[in-house]
Order: structure tokens, then C-alpha cells, then sequence
């Protein structure tokens, strides 16, 4: 299937999806998942008053870029971003017109349920502001904060912890090393008329989550440990933990195939009793179960017991194949 014929098919295929954004309120969401509806490498969003094209593998040719600009304007005419991340470790490459780059760079605010989040398509970092494959974490967080604490791990823009604070929780916790991010995250805060209720701590990980469960801080043998904010021993009804792939500090490496449990267990450990913790894995080949099973290992190695286990599933606009998303995420209550 042609490129034009696919990307047809599946703006066709979400018709309906559409339809049902829009009265929900939302206008950020996946137009097209290359890997799985015919173009590996090619993904294409909208993100508010914009159309956003990536490319992680191929370069798009003119002919091509012009193509999907005709179908993406037939649809609905938007400015189009298209950023090229084929190269160099995922930076974009691409220079865009003038008028294009100035509101490429520019903030905007898009919507998502209702819930305003700040946007911007080229900045500073590399991902766009909103993982739009995350809606169902931060769905269900704000159906289940409630006179909660919330405590939102990696938090990067904090879109967790705002739709916690929204969903009436009494207090949200962000924790994440970039302040880059967590600007974004107290601008977030800000447009939902949320902040006193969002908390926001710039600091690596490991330390923050090791003092959170009263655990001592430790680093990588041969690190000399760089300061971080020191934080009392504290539990939370609800915890989400949603690492990178892979990342190393002087405290701890973040390994998802190899050692997730050396984030879950002190995770696990500021989960209060007949608390949640939602576990997410974004890496393909780690498969589901499995991943399941040494969690609730973990949980049992404490003298605790998982009471209940709920897997969140990807909206339709990030299809995946034979139903088994790379994005796996998991609530675990925990008694």
C-alpha cells in the first residue's frame, strides 16, 4: 500500500474517533502510527491548532511531504511542523519557513479531556511537550485521586500530577532531573488553576525515591554523589512510576529490560498499604507477563500482597499489532 493510500485509510479508520475527541474535548491525539498502519518511522499527530509530522528513520522527499500535506489539509487545513529525527541521535534536522518556525516555536495550548497542557513543537529538549500515548495513565488518575496524594515519578511535564490535582487530589508530587520540564509542568498547573495543589522537585530520581521510602542513598561504585534535595520518608495513595528505556547517573542506572525492580522496589515502598502503584515498560520486548510476574514477586519479597491488578490499554489512535502494545502500563494495589 502507497503512502497516501495508507495514511487515507487510517484518517478513515478514525472517523469515529474523531467525532468523540471532539466532544471530549480534546484536540491532541495520533493521526498516524507508522509502525503498525504501514510507514515504520512515521508518526503524525495533531497537538491542538497544529498538524505534527516526525520521521525517525527515513527522511520524508518532497513529493512525499506534499502528499501527506494535501490528505492532512483535506482533513482539516492547520499549519503543518514536520520534524526530522532521522539522524543524529533523534535531534531535528530540518529547518522550516520562517512563519512556520516562529509558531513551531512559540507556545500553544491544546486540549485533552478538557485538561489545558502547554505546548510547543520545537524547544529545547527533543519530544514535544504531551506524550499523547500516556492519555490512559493520565485518564485514569484523574478518576482515581480523589482526596489523594499522588506521587508522579519521571514526572517530565507533569501531565500526570495535573490531571491528578484536577481529579481532587490533595496533594501531586512531581519529581523529574530536567527544569526545562518542570517549568512546563508549573505552566500547566497554572492554566488549570491547579498549582497549590502540584508540587514540583527538581532532582535525580534514585535520591528522591530512596529518602521517600527511608531507604539510604547510594550511587554507581566510583561516583562521587553531587548534591540533592534532601526529603523526609513519606507514602502515597497512589504512585506512578514511568521511567526512561535507559539512564545513568552517579546515583543508579534505569534499566527497563534488565533491572526494573531496582526503581519499583523503593517505589513500591512509599506506596502506602491498600495504595496504587502504576507500573509503566515502554520497551517492545519486554514481554507483558513476564514483566507482571517479577513485580509481583518484588511486592511478595516485602511481606506484601497485590489485592488487585487492572491493565490501561492505549486509545485506539495508537493501534498495535495482535493487540500487544509496546507501552505497557499496569495498576497494582497493594496491601
Amino acid at each position: 500500500m502507497s503512502l497516501q493510500s495508507s495514511l487515507t485509510h487510517a484518517i478513515n479508520q478514525r472517523a469515529e474517533f474523531f467525532k468523540q475527541a471532539a466532544l471530549q474535548q480534546t484536540d491532541c491525539f495520533r493521526v498516524f502510527h507508522g509502525t503498525v498502519e504501514g510507514e515504520n518511522g512515521l508518526n503524525i499527530d495533531r497537538y491542538g491548532n497544529a498538524w505534527l509530522i516526525q520521521t525517525f528513520h527515513q527522511t520524508l522527499t518532497e513529493q512525499q511531504l506534499t502528499q501527506i500535506t494535501e490528505i492532512l489539509n483535506a482533513h482539516l487545513e492547520l499549519p503543518i511542523i514536520y520534524n526530522d529525527r532521522a539522524k543524529r541521535n533523534s535531534r531535528i534536522e530540518n529547518n522550516l519557513a520562517d512563519d512556520f518556525n516562529d509558531f513551531a516555536c512559540s507556545e500553544q495550548v491544546i486540549q485533552e479531556n478538557g485538561i489545558k497542557f502547554t505546548s510547543k513543537l520545537r524547544h529545547e529538549g527533543q519530544d514535544p511537550l504531551l506524550f499523547l500515548d500516556m492519555r490512559i495513565g493520565r485518564e485514569y488518575v484523574r478518576a482515581n485521586s480523589q482526596g489523594k496524594t499522588v506521587l508522579n515519578l519521571f514526572s517530565y511535564t507533569c501531565g500526570i500530577g495535573t490531571a491528578a490535582a484536577i481529579g481532587g487530589a490533595t496533594r501531586a508530587v512531581n519529581v523529574d532531573f530536567s527544569s526545562f520540564a518542570l517549568a512546563a509542568g508549573k505552566k500547566n498547573a497554572e492554566l488549570n488553576e491547579v498549582a497549590d495543589t502540584c508540587e514540583f522537585i527538581q532532582s535525580d530520581a534514585f535520591p528522591a525515591l530512596r529518602q521517600l521510602a527511608g531507604l539510604k542513598v547510594g550511587g554507581r561504585r566510583g561516583q562521587k554523589l553531587p548534591k540533592y534535595p534532601k526529603l523526609a520518608a513519606t507514602q502515597f495513595d497512589l504512585v506512578f512510576l514511568d521511567p526512561p528505556r535507559f539512564a545513568k547517573s552517579p546515583f543508579g542506572t534505569v534499566d527497563l529490560i534488565n533491572d526494573y525492580q531496582g526503581l519499583f522496589k523503593p517505589a513500591m515502598l512509599t506506596t502506602k498499604s491498600g495504595g496504587t502503584i502504576v507500573c509503566c515498560n515502554n520497551v517492545a520486548k519486554v514481554e507483558r507477563q513476564a514483566w507482571l510476574n517479577s513485580l509481583v514477586r518484588c511486592v511478595e519479597k516485602q511481606g506484601r500482597s497485590v489485592s488487585s491488578i487492572e491493565w490501561l490499554h492505549c486509545h485506539e489512535d495508537f493501534p498495535s499489532f495482535d493487540d500487544n502494545h509496546p507501552l505497557k502500563v499496569v495498576a497494582l494495589t497493594i496491601d
